[in-house]
């Protein structure tokens, strides 16, 4: 008997686990399909792996180890997997994870571009993408382009922006030298000028802001051209230009550099930056400049307007490993700026001296700071104020005023599969305060709310979608949409966008700020500005060289316009202005040679019923060649060459349509151990308007103006030339 139980009682062990074999086996395809996988993913970079770098990847979220190694535990199938640490470009790749095996993916990540490397993502359009997968099609100026341009004007980005395809810098008061931005025809209050995202500039950068923004501290520039109110909501009808700063190598930098004209122009510009400490790192510009007041023609009027500036900008990085990073800035900007008649000269109609000055203090202060949350989002946050005081001397009349900006926004993106999105809220303040003209006086508060999606469906087109709407204090609600794609087959790839935005009328346009606001007059209260463009490009790549082709449109509807013919009056205009243009850029490299040209037609048209003409100051073609040789170890000589084609005058008494012009420049740098010497020939056609028609009206305008526009140079054959050391 006793033999006899263990045999039954293992029986009902074999029964027993039988049954839940059977239980199991039953249930396997069940428990399989909700299984976690494991990625294992290796972060190199220049052979070396990457420790602390975030990976995410389905949702999960972790940090590599000292080895560069992370193992993260997904879902099988398609997984979309990104990878960013503090001084690096951000890595997005799809992958398939495959069901009942493990994954190993290998990323290697390259470092943040700066002196001496080529950009290839940018910052503007808020995703962190790369270059070439853009949907939205953004001009990028590298660190190396920044260097050539400021060796030919160390104080401020005008020669830089100038000569970028599609862009043109207009002065908009030669008596003071103001000039703005304008892209692709649009007037230039359109373009909202940023530094590193944030508006310390103010919402309207104005005639003087970039006059006074040295370039030598900039890493890159981005340009979105056309309506980017969904990026960037008011002040941003015509376009963005992004100013990005330079960020601190891992070892200590300092680059000094002294430059001197023939026309009386003096810079001497400092650059410091720190290695990273305990996640830290920071960088100092600060820059003197000056230029004497310049008499081309012996008319006793100064052609070119004299200054003295000084500016001074900090900034601190903090890199906290696991996708944790902040940035901060402040400001100052103080500049004395004077034209009009010379000294111990006079105005032959009043046989009296006439002085236009003005000056300026801004300060400023912004950051920025991202980090990770619940384990697989990206918050990001961003603010800053800005604070401007002017004070404007137009002969007898004196105009004081106080600009203020105010500016937060708060944002979070994420990643769905093929996917990333990105929504926020923003909110901005801007005032104006003219003491000697209260009754133009005006405060906007503006919050509003983004989204922003962007879906790569397919290997060979990526389409961005995005949307903004604003509650404007003054103007109601504006809702802000943008559409892009692009398309890529082999060495083909077509982006297009169309976009609606809107920009608060004000006092300040570029003729307000050439003649002031005193003799102003605004008959009817006036409307916000609304405009749309569209854009379509297409680009051929043949092995060292690449041909894109642009057509682009706009459409302004309510549109201000300021009268100066028989009175000084700012209305809203009843025809909408339109631009219609086309743009063609070539581009070759091989070894150290770089050439590049570029065309643009555009035809600009505003004005009423039977009045509608050719907008002013707006040339239908114009044409850009630049060549140049560059070696790290010698230096580099560069040759340029623009046409600017026949533009139509307002309000001019010696003609209606101006001549066309060619300007030549030529720059050589040498190399000498830690200096870099060099000498740059601008305009060496000297070229300049004076010679064709006086600058001075013979009557003061209805405006109080005694000069005409500024169409053509008015400065004339100019070589500078100086030092840059580095150590």
């Amino acid at each position: 008997m006793r033999s006899a139980r263990p045999a039954a009682s293992a029986g009902s062990c074999r029964r027993v686990l039988l049954f839940i074999a059977v239980v199991l086996w039953s249930g396997l395809p069940l428990v399989a399909q909700d299984r976690l996988y494991f990625v294992r993913v290796v972060v190199t970079s220049e052979g070396q792996p990457v420790p602390d770098a975030t990976v995410v990847v389905g949702g999960a979220s972790a940090a590599t180890d000292a080895a560069g190694l992370v193992r993260l535990s997904t879902a099988g199938g398609a997984q979309r997997l990104t990878v960013s640490k503090g001084g690096f470009l951000d890595a997005v790749a799809d992958l398939t994870v495959e069901v009942g095996a493990d994954t190993t993916v290998t990323v290697e990540l390259v470092r943040t571009p700066d002196m001496d490397e080529e950009v290839v993502v940018v910052a503007s359009t808020r995703t962190g993408r790369r270059l070439e997968d853009q949907p939205t099609r953004v001009e990028v100026l590298s660190r190396d382009e920044i260097e050539e341009k400021m060796l030919m004007t160390p104080g401020d980005i005008v020669m830089m922006l100038n000569e970028m395809g599609g862009l043109r810098v207009q002065a908009t008061s030669p008596s003071i030298g103001a000039a703005t931005i304008r892209v692709q025809g649009m007037k230039g209050r359109y373009t909202r000028v940023l530094s590193d995202g944030l508006p310390l500039f103010g919402q309207q950068t104005g005639g003087l802001g970039l006059l006074q923004i040295p370039p030598m501290d900039l890493g890159q520039v981005e340009v979105i051209k056309g309506v980017a109110s969904a990026f960037y909501g008011a002040g941003a009808m015509g376009g963005v230009v992004n100013l990005i700063s330079r960020r601190p190598r891992t070892e200590p930098s300092y680059d000094a550099l002294f430059n001197a004209s023939t026309l009386g122009a003096t810079d001497a510009v400092m650059f410091l930056s720190s290695a990273a400490r305990e996640g830290w790192s920071r960088s100092l510009l600060a820059g003197g400049h000056g230029q004497a007041q310049a008499d081309q023609d012996d008319d006793g009027w100064a052609d070119v307007a004299g200054y003295r500036r000084a500016v001074v900008r900090p900034r601190a990085f903090w890199d906290g490993g696991s996708g944790r990073s902040a940035f901060l800035t402040a400001g100052v900007t103080w500049e004395e700026r004077h034209g009009g008649t010379m000294d111990d000269r006079v105005l032959q109609a009043t046989g009296s001296s006439h002085l236009e000055a003005l000056d300026t203090r801004r300060y400023d202060v912004g950051g920025s700071g991202q980090t990770i949350v619940a384990d697989r989002l990206v918050m990001t946050a961003r603010g800053s104020a800005t604070w401007q005081q002017h004070a404007h001397t137009f002969g007898g009349v004196v105009e004081r005023d106080r600009h203020a900006n105010i500016f937060s926004e708060v944002a979070l993106r994420g990643m769905a599969g093929p996917s990333t999105w990105v929504a926020g809220v923003a909110y901005e303040r801007d005032s104006f305060t003219p003491r000697d003209v209260p009754r133009f006086a005006y405060t906007f508060d503006v919050p509003g709310v983004f989204a922003q999606f962007d879906v790569q469906p397919a290997s060979w087109l990526a389409v961005s979608a995005g949307g903004r709407v604003d509650a404007h204090s003054e103007y109601g609600t504006f809702v802000s949409p943008r559409l892009s794609a692009l398309i890529r087959r082999g060495a083909w790839s077509s982006r297009a966008s169309v976009g609606r935005g809107f920009f608060p009328a004000t006092p300040l346009t570029e003729e307000t700020e050439a003649a002031g606001l005193s003799r102003l007059a605004v008959p009817a209260p006036l409307d916000a500005e609304r405009g749309t463009s569209a854009s379509v490009d297409v680009t051929r790549a043949f092995g060292p060289s690449a041909i894109t082709a642009t057509v682009f449109g706009s459409r302004v509807t309510d549109p201000l316009r300021v009268e100066r013919g028989t009175s000084y009056t700012l209305v809203n205009q009843a025809t909408a202005a339109t631009n219609t243009g086309l743009e063609l850029l070539g581009t070759w490299r091989h070894g150290a040679y770089v050439a590049t040209a570029n065309y643009a037609w555009v035809r600009s048209r505003d004005g009423n019923g039977a009045a509608r003409q050719d907008a002013e100051l707006t040339p239908r073609h114009s044409v850009g060649l630049v060549g140049m040789w560059e070696s790290q170890e010698t230096g580099r000589v560069g040759l340029e060459l623009y046409y600017t084609g026949r533009q139509r005058l307002d309000e001019n008494p010696y003609r209606d349509v101006s001549r066309p012009y060619v300007v030549v420049g030529l720059l050589v740098e040498r190399r000498v151990g830690r200096a870099r010497l060099f000498v740059n020939g601008e305009n060496l056609t000297d070229v300049r308007q004076t010679r064709w028609n006086s600058l001075l009206r013979p009557a003061q305008g209805p405006d109080g103006r005694w000069t005409v526009d500024a169409w053509a140079p008015v400065d004339g054959r100019v070589v500078n030339g100086g030092v840059r050391v580095s150590f």
